[in-house]
């Protein structure tokens, strides 16, 4: 089972040019070393997700656009990160308020066809005790 995903972890896209930070509001009321935990239902874009720098990805109309404005060569645009569906935890995982919690070997899809995992979960096994 991988680590809890807290307020502070880092996120990378597939697709990005940067890790992005995560965030997590207060709302699951749970704490995991006075930071608040995240659910799978933590995907909102700008909310939760942050941007990732450029987006190199070439399902993404603005990249289009760009790219075909500069005659065929690849043009990264700015990320704007769009999940529609919660993550998808890939290893067993525990319960707040009836929802899995978010862990780190968990993934959600960009619609732009970025798969986006967590880099950092904000918590490392040194300092989970």
């Amino acid at each position: 089972m991988g680590m809890p995903v807290l307020m502070g972890g880092l996120c990378q896209c597939t697709f990005g040019a940067a890790p992005g930070p995560f965030m997590v509001l207060p709302t699951n009321m749970t704490l995991f070393k006075n930071m608040p935990g995240a659910t799978i239902m933590d995907h909102v874009p700008l909310l939760n997700i942050m941007p990732f720098g450029m987006c190199m990805s070439m399902a993404n109309p603005m990249v289009i656009a760009a790219t075909a404005a500069a005659l065929g060569v690849l043009t990264p645009m700015p990320c704007i990160p769009v999940t529609a569906s919660p993550w998808l935890p890939l290893s067993p995982t525990i319960l707040i308020k009836n929802m899995p919690i978010l862990n780190s070997d968990s993934i959600v899809m960009c619609n732009w066809g970025g798969v986006i995992k967590v880099a950092f979960p904000g918590v490392s096994l040194t300092n989970l005790k």
